[in-house]
This record gives C-alpha cells, sequence and structure tokens, in this order.
C-alpha cells in the first residue's frame, strides 16, 4: 500500500513539474514572438496552450507526427498543419484518377497536403494535355515527360507558342 501511494504521489509530481514545463515552454515562445510586448505575449501565449491541449487530442498519429516534424516548437502551427493534412488525406483517398494519383503520393509519401496540390495540378494539366492540337508538340512532350502531365503542358507550350 505504501508503495503505491509513493508512486501515486511521484506521478503527481512528475506531472505538475510536466505542466510547469510545458508553461514555461509556451511562455517563452511568446517572449520570444513579441518582446516587450505583453498583452501580444499573452493573446499568443493562450493560442499555443489551446494549440498544444487541442494536439494532446488528436487520433491521427501519422498526421501528427509529421505535423510535430514540420513545427516541433510552435503549438499553433501544429494545430494548423493537422488540421490541414487531415483534410488533404481524405481528399486522397476519395479521388478518382489512380495514374495522377501515383503521382503525387510518389512526390511527396507523407504530405498530404503536397499530394493534394500535385494531384489538382497533374489533373488538370492532363486534361489540358488531351485537348492539346498540335500533334507534333504533343507527342515530344509525352516522349519527353511521360509520367509527368505538368511538365508535358510545359514542355508543349513552349513549343506552340
Amino acid at each position: 500500500m505504501k508503495t503505491i501511494v509513493t508512486f501515486i504521489a511521484a506521478l503527481l509530481i512528475c506531472s505538475s513539474c510536466f505542466a510547469q514545463s510545458i508553461d514555461t515552454k509556451l511562455k517563452l515562445i511568446a517572449q520570444k514572438e513579441f518582446p516587450g510586448d505583453a498583452a501580444m505575449q499573452k493573446f499568443v501565449y493562450d493560442k499555443q496552450k489551446k494549440s498544444y491541449n487541442y494536439m494532446a487530442t488528436v487520433t491521427d498519429t501519422e498526421v501528427k507526427r509529421f505535423a510535430e516534424k514540420e513545427f516541433p516548437d510552435d503549438y499553433s502551427m501544429q494545430n494548423f498543419v493537422y488540421d490541414k493534412q487531415v483534410g488533404d488525406k481524405a481528399y486522397m483517398k476519395k479521388v478518382t484518377d489512380m495514374e495522377v494519383k501515383k503521382i503525387a503520393t510518389d512526390q511527396f509519401e507523407d504530405d498530404y497536403s503536397m499530394q493534394k496540390f500535385v494531384y489538382d495540378k497533374q489533373v488538370a494539366d492532363k486534361a489540358y494535355m488531351q485537348r492539346a492540337t498540335n500533334r507534333a508538340a504533343k507527342k515530344d512532350a509525352q516522349e519527353q515527360f511521360p509520367d509527368d502531365y505538368s511538365m508535358q503542358k510545359f514542355v508543349y507550350d513552349k513549343a506552340v507558342n
């Protein structure tokens, strides 16, 4: 029984120390961002604290790790990146052009926002190349970049303009 009480007391002390270290870290972030401006420091502190608490509750561990890696010392940016990545991950699960999806995922394996950007650009450029009328320029572009519609469009446009 004494061991359990000692363990619980140690756990409470550690959690208190951890909370103080997070609090200190958040205050330092705010002070660094706005030295000498107490009102802005409070604003940044509150925003960081809210984002820190939010990030403690998120469920997609893959995306959470990505956000933490991108912004290890900025919880507000982690929150922003996490939300954007989760939305873009869901988008990428629903895309229909698997050929273009492969282009996007091959280029950016862990970054769903960049996958979405590349996917959308490649789909638009693929449609453009399907409508291209200069057969010789189109063939040349496709031969140079068989797996990249954006580069095909670039080469094609250069050739016809």
